[in-house]
């Protein structure tokens, strides 16, 4: 049964058709011809492969208004080993060039740095010359996404990021960049790239994330919503008033803005959540960091 990381890794690929040729030419280096589409494709091989195995995604690049094939991109997302990917990654990429009659590439997607050598190994098919050397996209092909509109140009591309980088030092810019794309997105995309996102995060990245959402961002999806509540309900009453306490100091940093220290003690000392959810809504406005104690009446 493939995971949720395996499925939501193929999703983004269905989701933006050129994203496979993007990262074969950007990331990996490896020529692609000039296209006007990317189109996905069924990916179903019954006619060789039983009908339980089939390539993850198929992508095929058009070219003009005949839209003439001009590549097929097999895309194959890889978490594990598994001995029986040598025997069958062949089967698909001869089946796809047999079917599309184009030049046939695989792309084999992993966010597991030691499983780069396991999918990178040749696959000597028994052939004199017939060896088959899959192209793998691992976690340093793929670009850290900081910029916001580079977020909003290409929003698969931030939440793949997120899903390979999240955990570092880049999390919390990499969150920030995809909160700026999300509100472009349909209903289902982002309530689906904001659980990607939100899981993928280190945890200060996530209390960066949570307190913007309190501010003012609405994500529609459930996971969002009850990772919040979640805060909320759980621990004691000193443990929330801390919380929220934390959200408005690190809201405020995340937007550049100076703490003085007698704003910090102010906020940490505050024993009244109405005024700490006031001032993370403030948090998200205001200009200099004192201007959150100035002001009471909003």
């Amino acid at each position: 049964m493939p995971s949720v990381t395996h499925e939501a890794l193929v999703e983004l690929f269905k989701n933006r058709p050129t994203l496979a040729a993007e990262m074969l030419q950007d990331a990996l280096g490896q020529p692609v011809p000039p296209f006007t589409e990317a189109r996905v494709e069924s990916s179903d091989l019954a006619e060789i492969v039983p009908s339980d195995r089939r390539a993850d995604a198929v992508l095929v690049l058009l070219v003009g208004e005949q839209q003439r094939r001009a590549m097929a991109i097999v895309v194959e997302v890889q978490l594990g080993v598994d001995p029986d990917k040598p025997y069958v990654w062949p089967v698909y990429v001869v089946q796809t060039r047999a079917r599309h009659r184009c030049p046939t590439r695989l792309l084999v997607v992993t966010i597991d740095a030691d499983m780069m050598r396991w999918c990178s190994r040749p696959i000597d098919t028994g052939h004199p010359g017939l060896t088959l050397t899959p192209l793998v996209l691992g976690p340093a092909g793929v670009p850290v996404v900081t910029d916001a509109e580079q977020a909003k140009a290409a929003p698969e591309v931030v939440v793949l990021s997120a899903m390979v980088h999240g955990q570092g030092e880049a999390g919390e810019a990499i969150g920030v960049a995809f909160l700026a794309a999300s509100a472009g997105l349909d209903e289902e995309r982002r309530a689906v790239y904001g659980d990607l996102v939100l899981s993928s995060l280190n945890a200060a990245a996530r209390r960066t994330l949570e307190a913007m959402m309190k501010s003012g961002y609405e994500f529609q999806s459930e996971f969002a919503r009850s990772y919040v509540a979640k805060g909320r309900r759980e621990g004691r009453q000193e443990g929330i008033l801390e919380a929220k306490a934390h959200d408005v100091l690190t809201f405020l940093e995340a937007r550049g803005l100076e703490v003085p220290g007698e704003v910090r003690e102010r906020v940490l000392a505050s024993t009244d959540l109405a005024e700490l959810d006031r001032w993370i809504r403030r948090a998200a406005v205001v200009s200099d960091a004192r201007e959150l104690l100035a002001t009471t009446g909003s």
